[in-house]
């Protein structure tokens, strides 16, 4: 068990924006809204510190997070939610952990932490697109549900297949302007062990306390540095960029990303890919950048950090994360 209080925020901000892996949103908003709450020490509970069979229940945003910072969701965002999945699942969840442990959505437990202990947990490890790549909707777990903001109202799922999750919930998003509060329960804190990523917020303190990308840091590998050189679209992906860069050591780097960095070559041959979490720095000022910050004549560093073991756990899980799974082939590292 850990304490977390005011003073370790911006440190547990910067690390969960070096697991966003260019993606996830910037962490600002959620900063100022945690800060509302956390006004003194909040406990951090590992997986092993609680009973198994505690309730447990995961949130997050889902959809733009630029809207976000436009129409700054109210304190209570997540309350319709809660009341909902108390209503269907018959019980109140007196633990929460994150959607995804990744960008604005890895602070968003602690918008419940005064009345509901915070578990070291998530259901991605990092930063990801999709609904159906929940972890606990990869593995099917029995029981589990998604509540979703319409906008006016909540929806809910409950079904065995991740995909019916994926586009129900992106249809309420829309219907809620763009952007809105997601809520998965029906799962215990036991079931985290096996169908979730335990420690993502011990993981992102450390990454926050590091410095990631001038030596390596704690477990980061430096793949390079460079100047950008082009931003290009891909080829038959409207929702795909490259972006290359002159590397210092006279190499061509090129990174490829949706909504995240997917992938990074060098002289034309892959040398990390998703799921490794690929991180992109500001030479200058050391921030981590998203991936749309990537502007030209800008002097980044690029680093890979270690994929969360979850998703290499099984060709299943992998298969939900590596850039074909995107429609980005002939992106394997070697290749």
């Amino acid at each position: 068990m850990r304490t977390l209080g005011p003073d370790r925020l911006p440190v547990l901000a910067r690390g969960f924006s070096l697991l966003g892996s260019g993606g996830g949103g910037t962490t600002t908003l959620l900063e100022l809204m945690a800060a509302r709450v956390v006004d003194g020490p909040v406990e951090l509970h590992d997986v092993d510190d609680l009973d198994p069979r505690t309730p447990c229940v995961a949130i997050g945003f889902a959809g733009s997070t630029y809207l976000l910072t436009e129409r700054v969701p109210p304190p209570d965002a997540f309350a319709p939610l809660l009341a909902a999945a108390e209503r269907w699942t018959g019980v109140r969840a007196p633990a929460v952990c994150a959607m995804e442990g990744a960008g604005l959505n890895g602070l968003t437990p602690l918008l419940l932490s005064a009345d509901r202990m915070l578990v070291d947990a998530d259901l991605m490890g990092r930063a990801l697109p999709g609904i159906d790549q929940l972890s606990l909707l990869v593995d099917a777990v029995p029981g589990a549900i998604v509540v979703a903001d319409t906008g006016g109202g909540v929806m809910l799922v409950d079904s065995s297949r991740a995909g019916d999750a994926e586009s129900l919930v992106r249809s309420s998003v829309i219907r809620a302007g763009g952007a809105g509060a997601v809520l998965i329960a029906g799962f215990t804190v036991g079931d985290l062990s096996v169908h979730g990523i335990p420690g993502t917020s011990s993981r992102a303190l450390a990454l926050g306390a590091a410095d990631i990308g001038a030596d390596g840091g704690v477990e980061a590998r430096v793949l390079g540095r460079g100047r950008v050189s082009a931003v290009d679209a891909v080829p038959d992906d409207a929702f795909a960029r490259s972006i290359e860069l002159a590397g210092d050591d006279g190499t061509l780097l090129r990174l490829v990303a949706r909504s995240e960095f997917l992938a990074v070559t060098r002289d034309g041959v892959t040398i990390a890919a998703s799921p490794e979490i690929l991180v992109a720095i500001d030479s200058v000022s050391g921030d981590v950048l998203q991936v749309d910050a990537l502007t030209l004549a800008r002097h980044v560093r690029i680093a890979a950090l270690d994929a969360p073991p979850w998703w290499l756990a099984s060709t299943e899980r992998l298969a939900r994360v590596v850039p074909a799974a995107y429609g980005l082939r002939g992106l394997e590292v070697g290749t």
